[in-house]
């Protein structure tokens, strides 16, 4: 085996004698039927059961529901696993037979039928009109039909000739070892036997994996998914020349070819199938295919992705049954292959990143919710960037998947599972452990009474996706999954599924919170009716009126977000706060997602900045900057915060500081920075000469947003004066103070640091401002009355004495 894969990697132009692909004509279906060994005795589900979700899903998402009618002969009874296509919803009772293109011998051979269910729902287990029985239901069977079951193996050696004509010197990371080292850690947990790959084969298993022969995917089935072009363009590559082949490896998207391409795409697409039709008629009681080349990004017209013939999308078609993709990158051909079909449900975890990552594209966002009847049968979870470990996929599927896959209640379970999230995959770039996927496939496996099919996919490092492909198989075989040791989600993980929630909520009953339905009703924005509220109180209570921004570039963005107090220009100390909107706290009602106003707060303790600076008899400058800037056309629509926001901020604060600041009469000059609102402020200081010269202090408070350093190559006394002319007050939970690798002090270039005992803004502001109130006095009266004043004789405030 080892010398043999030496072999396949060196000269795959050697491996002429390959049994030849299935030709174009769909006669040779018929004599390429599955294999499977009979030792293992097979237990039929009653066709009504497949049936039933089916007319309760197409009922609860608009598909009109069919009366109870048999579409064939009642003998012998169907295993339940193909879905009724739209034909069997149009009301018509007609009993004639339906064929299914497509489909090879080996499914004929079973006599599968379809039947509907009765548009009467009640939950009563058994009533009159009920089409089940006590003696086909499997609830009632003797002993445990499932569980004696094995679970299927799908593997051959012939998936890997699939290999690069002239391999480079750094190794392709779709690599035909991949599927050999997943095969050979299977065989040495002593899950099947294998002698060429133990010697000394120990079983420890006590029913050890079923072989599912593989065999050649008929066009026809290829077809299902792919364009007759499409096809026909992988067949061709088998008579290629090695230099076409390669031309054509730089031509397209990721993907390689030599002659044996198409024989190993066959293979892998038809493994696929009988490992789909092998679990769903309960052949086996579940399945794990070790097959490529993967098919995930392969599209209906165009190889791409390392992918060729999208083999789920195709078994998926064979079989009509859901579909749950586990990759780091999103399976696009798969989408766009059921992206209207109301039968299938595709629910796809990867990583996004802003459409950025592979293969790019708004596609994969979590607002792609399908189109025309397949609307709602479209799930993305698209992860904002690598890095996602256990606890954020637990939490997905928790919340997300399981809920949804449950309601939509599938007959099968496909499992498109892409092991280049696991931990040490360099292309992924995430962390998921064998654990984690154990404990997802653990899940999976509550659905569809236990008919779960996984098919490899992704993954590309060795190591990797052995471990997890093992962790996969033993908890498919019955062994519970290993302990997790992260079970945390990440903020931008719970977000992130909190959006595909609401999204989703339209379509599914288990969603929550609902979205607002009644669009065209919702047209202010909270942010901005507060902003109004807070404008007239200051001006009632202080006299604060808006300062004109006649700068077309940010006069839209910050009209009336800048107050100023009727001395502002006056000769006398001046404040200029920069802060966030106000803190707001509500309650959801738990149905319907309203926020009621009498269940809303608000949190501003910026105000009584305000208020003690008027009582002193200081110029104030109140500058809110809005985390969004509201355009007409997105009322009702979740916004995220403006990535522009910092330069917005900062070009504000220099149109202030040139008409309003500097040429003013002011005494001194105080700045104080709240929240994401300082970055103006530090960049101001940083890239204008000589303003530190003017400002008498900086105070800002930091929460959760990173401290922002002032520190300049062209002004080399800055970051002393910022030292000394400082106060930074940030959150005691900051990750500042868990720094356990660098236990220096921090640079100055900080500023003067300051531990808080609170965590939010508005704690915080609470809670150190006499401190504050003193060092501005006090600064104010040294530099008034003696400016040789040392800066060390000033008291320690609050926080620094702790």
């Amino acid at each position: 085996m080892e010398e043999d894969e030496d072999t396949v990697m060196r000269d795959p132009g050697s491996l002429a004698n390959i049994p030849p692909a299935a030709p174009d004509h769909p006669s040779t279906a018929a004599t390429e039927q599955s294999h499977l060994s009979n030792n293992t005795t097979t237990t039929d589900i009653p066709s009504s059961h497949a049936a039933t979700s089916i007319a309760n899903n197409e009922g609860l998402f608009g598909m009109p529901k069919s009366s109870s009618s048999l579409l064939s002969p009642p003998p012998p009874p169907p295993p339940p696993f193909l879905k009724p296509s739209s034909a069997s919803y149009n009301g018509n009772s007609s009993h004639s037979s339906t064929e299914i293109p497509g489909l090879t011998k080996s499914i004929e051979d079973e006599g599968l039928h379809l039947m509907v269910k009765s548009s009467e729902e009640s939950d009563s287990l058994m009533e009159e009109s009920s089409d089940w029985s006590v003696d086909n239901d499997a609830a009632m069977s003797v002993g445990l039909p499932v569980a004696s079951l094995a679970t299927g193996l799908c593997y051959d050696i012939r998936m890997r000739y699939h290999c690069e004509v002239r391999p480079a010197a750094d190794v392709h990371p779709e690599d035909p070892r991949r599927i050999y080292y997943i095969y050979k850690e299977i065989c040495r947990a002593g899950l099947v036997e294998d002698p060429e790959i133990v010697d000394t084969p120990k079983l420890l298993a006590p029913i050890p994996l079923k072989r599912i022969d593989v065999r050649n995917a008929t066009r026809e089935e290829v077809e299902l998914v792919h364009t007759v072009e499409h096809y026909q363009f992988v067949a061709d590559t088998q008579n290629l020349p090695d230099e076409t082949l390669i031309m054509l490896e730089e031509s397209r998207d990721s993907i390689y070819f030599n002659r044996l391409t198409f024989a190993s795409a066959l293979l892998s697409a038809g493994g696929a199938i009988e490992t789909c039709l092998a679990v769903a008629t309960r052949k086996v009681k579940n399945a794990i295919a070790v097959i490529r080349p993967p098919g995930h990004h392969a599209e209906h017209d165009q190889t791409m992705g390392f992918c060729l013939f999208n083999n789920v999308s195709i078994a998926a078609k064979v079989c009509q049954r859901m579909s749950i993709m586990l990759k780091v990158q999103p399976g696009n051909g798969i989408q766009k292959a059921f992206y209207d079909d109301p039968n299938v449900l595709y629910i796809s975890i990867h990583v996004y990143a802003d459409g950025k990552f592979y293969p790019g594209g708004q596609e994969g966002n979590w607002d792609h919710v399908g189109e025309g009847a397949g609307l709602g049968k479209n799930i993305n979870i698209p992860w904002p960037s690598q890095g996602m470990g256990d606890g954020d996929y637990m939490f997905a599927f928790q919340q997300l998947v399981m809920p949804i896959a449950t309601e939509f209640d599938p007959d099968l379970v496909i499992v498109a599972s892409g092991f280049d999230a696991a931990a040490g995959d360099e292309l992924g770039g995430c962390f998921v452990t064998p654990s984690c996927y154990a404990h997802m496939t653990h899940m999976l496996m509550t659905l569809a009474n236990g008919k779960v099919a996984v098919c490899l996919e992704g993954g590309y490092n060795f190591r990797s996706i052995s471990k997890s492909a093992l962790a996969v198989t033993k908890t498919l075989m019955g062994e519970p999954p290993a302990r997790l040791l992260a079970t945390t989600p990440s903020n931008a993980a719970v977000q992130l599924v909190r959006n595909v929630m609401t999204a989703q909520s339209k379509y599914w009953r288990c969603m929550y919170p609902k979205i607002p339905a009644q669009e065209g009703l919702f047209t202010d924005r909270l942010h901005d009716v507060i902003r109004q509220y807070q404008a007239k109180q200051l001006y009632d209570n202080f006299k604060l009126t808006s300062l004109w921004i006649y700068r077309s570039s940010i006069s839209k963005s910050f009209e009336n977000q800048v107050l100023a107090s009727p001395n502002y220009d006056k000769t006398v100390p001046l404040i200029v706060i920069f802060h966030d909107p106000p803190d707001l706290m509500g309650v959801y009602h738990p149905i319907t997602n309203k926020l009621e106003a009498h269940n809303c707060w608000m949190a501003d303790v910026v105000k009584d900045y305000i208020a003690w600076a008027n009582q002193h008899n200081f110029a104030i400058i109140d500058v809110n900057i809005p985390k969004h800037v509201t355009s007409e056309a997105n009322a009702g629509k979740y916004e995220e915060d403006d990535e522009d926001r910092p330069n917005q901020t900062e070009e504000l604060a220099g149109y202030l500081w040139d008409n309003y600041i500097e040429p003013n009469e002011a005494t001194h000059v105080f700045f104080l920075g709240i929240g994401d609102a300082f970055y103006g402020v530090a960049n101001l200081l940083i890239n204008r000469d000589s303003i530190y010269q003017r400002v008498n202090s900086v105070i800002s408070f930091v929460a959760e947003n990173p401290v922002r350093a002032v520190a300049s190559t062209t002004q080399t006394w800055l970051s002393r004066w910022y030292k000394d002319n400082s106060l930074v007050f940030v959150s005691y939970a900051h990750g500042v103070w868990h720094n356990t690798e660098n236990r220096r002090k921090p640079s100055k270039r900080y500023g003067r640091l300051l531990r808080s005992p609170k965590a939010g803004l508005n704690e915080m502001l609470l809670h150190h401002k006499k401190e504050v109130y003193t060092w501005i006095e006090q600064r104010v009266n040294i530099l008034t009355g003696d400016e040789t004043e040392e800066e060390e004789n000033l008291p320690k405030t609050e926080a620094e004495a702790q």
